[in-house]
Parts: C-alpha cells; sequence; structure tokens
C-alpha cells in the first residue's frame, strides 16, 4: 500500500533525474520544432501544448512510461505539429481545416450581433478592447477584429488606410470603405 505523503527515496530520486533530463529534452524538441509551437496560439496549436504538457507530466510521473518512449511520444506531438504547419501554409486550403478564419465583430462603428453570438462574445468585451485601444466611441473604429487565437485587434479609422490587412477577414462588406 503506498503512503500518501512519502513512498520511497528512490521515487523522489526517479522524478528528479526524469524529470530533468525530460524538461531538458523538451526544450531541445520545442526549439527545433520552430517558433510556432509557442507562438500565439489557434485552437490547434493549443491542443498541441496541453498534449505536450500532459506528455511531460506522465514521463515525470508514471514509472511505467520509460524515458525514450516519452521522449518519442514529445517529438512525435512536435513533429506532427510542425508538419500540419507545414502543409497548412504550402497546400492551398488546408489552413482552414486547422484554424478558423479572423472575423468581424465590428464594422465601421457598428457591432455585428451575429457575430458576437456565434463566437459567444459579449457587447462588453468587445468594448473592453475597444477602451484598451484608448478610444471611446464606436463612431471612431474601423473594425474589430476576432482572430485566429482568440486576441481581439481594434483598428480605428484614422488608421485604416486602404484595408488590405482586412481583406481575409470573414463577414464583413470591406467594399465602400470611407
Amino acid at each position: 500500500m503506498k503512503r500518501m505523503w512519502f513512498d520511497s527515496w528512490a521515487d523522489i530520486l526517479r522524478v528528479l533525474i526524469i524529470g530533468s533530463v525530460s524538461y531538458a529534452a523538451l526544450v531541445v524538441v520545442l526549439r527545433v520544432s520552430g517558433k510556432r509551437t509557442l507562438g500565439q496560439l489557434n485552437a490547434f496549436d493549443f491542443i498541441v501544448t496541453v498534449a505536450l504538457g500532459s506528455t511531460l507530466a506522465t514521463i515525470l510521473l508514471s514509472s511505467d512510461v520509460a524515458f525514450f518512449e516519452g521522449l518519442t511520444a514529445l517529438a512525435l506531438l512536435a513533429g506532427l505539429q510542425f508538419v500540419v504547419a507545414w502543409v497548412s501554409s504550402h497546400v492551398p486550403g488546408a489552413r482552414s481545416a486547422v484554424t478558423s478564419k479572423p472575423v468581424a465583430l465590428v464594422v465601421f462603428g457598428e457591432l455585428q450581433h451575429a457575430q458576437l453570438r456565434r463566437n459567444r462574445l459579449s457587447e462588453s468585451e468587445v468594448l473592453q478592447a475597444v477602451r484598451g485601444t484608448g478610444s471611446g466611441d464606436l463612431a471612431d473604429i474601423a473594425a474589430v477584429v476576432l482572430e485566429t487565437n482568440g486576441t481581439i485587434s481594434v483598428i480605428p479609422k484614422s488608421k485604416l488606410g486602404d484595408g488590405p490587412a482586412l481583406d481575409s477577414v470573414h463577414h464583413a462588406p470591406w467594399s465602400g470603405r470611407s
């Protein structure tokens, strides 16, 4: 029967050694897999990050998993994430399978209530983002965009320019910009 607070010094030593080596191995795997693995996360990247953390925890705490099995699992997850990132950037249409499109929440000062509901956001969250840019009036805002990674971008009318950065934004009538 295992004790609740302490089982053995050997188990503690195993966690210290395997934990240190696993941590170093994870840092190497993440460095090799590229910046995207740790960049701003879309839903797919978030899932991979959680899976990496779960795998690391399993390597640390389960004596049933050998170190090299765990290292293989970490490398596999990072490698699959790299492959999906490469495919999504080189194969037309593949990106939409793993990431969402940016969505307009405000268009020329008008809240897009259908998009707020569809994306489970409240009006107050959008207004908070607008206030965060130092603006107090939606009439000054050209667009508020829910980005693919879940962040909210606010573009004031004064900085819209010709608006080519908004061309890929879903559900926004950008023709007739003022």
